[in-house]
């Protein structure tokens, strides 16, 4: 039982804290918990926070998660139940988008991909959720003496994923009432490419500014993890390509 609330710091004299009602007792992410309690939970339930957490997400990312992970729960909106939410708005509004990811690739590029690269460009969504647990295990290795364990790095990145889902969503709505590809295709790969790539290295920055790592050492092992995945992907790519080559 912890003497003070991890949420608003105030001196605790029950189960729940009297001045934000947060519980008395947090508990460390586990596996078990991360499936019993986030993932069920999560669907079943939807509770208030989602404009506070929305704003977290895009001012603060890195140290809001870092607190909401080390216990600061109350304000936040559920990581399972915004990433469904967001993906059930992208499939309402999908009907009316005029174009589809695989328009927006160049034609040359288009004539040497595989079908791995076929599927990660018209399912866009999927890879990312398929990202959360590759992710989690880059960011858990490159940075595993900040001492937190893998199911906590999954709901960092779980929530990092719901903020890149939310910048596809805005590429969505661009897209139902704007039509000319080529500006269409420079405006996905500069939310996808720059924007998100920047966005990534932010949100891991400041999640691990308070660890034991250096400035510079969590700068390098932030651009690492989107680095590694990036590398991972070409690797997979590479090797489905040799496979399809080898048996048509």
């Amino acid at each position: 039982m912890n003497s003070h609330c991890l949420n608003c710091d105030h001196p605790l004299a029950g189960n729940y804290c009297s001045t934000c009602g947060q519980k008395a007792s947090t508990h460390r992410y586990s596996l078990k918990h991360f499936i019993e309690h986030d993932f069920i939970h999560g669907v079943w339930h939807v509770d208030k926070g989602i404009f506070f957490t929305l704003k977290v997400l895009f001012t603060r990312p890195g140290h809001g998660i870092r607190e909401y992970i080390e216990g600061k729960r109350i304000d936040y909106f559920p990581f399972v139940t915004l990433i469904v939410l967001i993906l059930a708005v992208s499939a309402l509004l999908a009907p009316y988008s005029h174009i589809k990811m695989a328009d927006l690739m160049p034609e040359a590029s288009k004539a040497v991909t595989n079908s791995f690269e076929n599927f990660a460009t018209k399912y866009p969504k999927i890879i990312l959720l398929i990202a959360i647990p590759v992710n989690s295990f880059f960011s858990f290795a490159w940075f595993r003496k900040a001492k937190f364990n893998y199911s906590e790095h999954l709901v960092l990145n779980s929530y990092k994923t719901a903020a890149e889902l939310i910048f596809g969503l805005t590429f969505s709505i661009i897209a139902i009432f704007y039509t000319n590809i080529n500006v269409l295709s420079l405006i996905y790969f500069v939310i996808s490419g720059g924007v998100g790539i920047f966005y990534g290295v932010w949100f891991y920055y400041q999640f691990f500014s308070q660890s034991v790592y250096s400035k510079k050492g969590v700068v390098i092992r932030s651009i690492s993890i989107p680095l590694s995945y990036m590398f991972l992907s070409l690797v997979l790519g590479f090797l489905w390509g040799m496979v399809e080559h080898l048996h048509p």
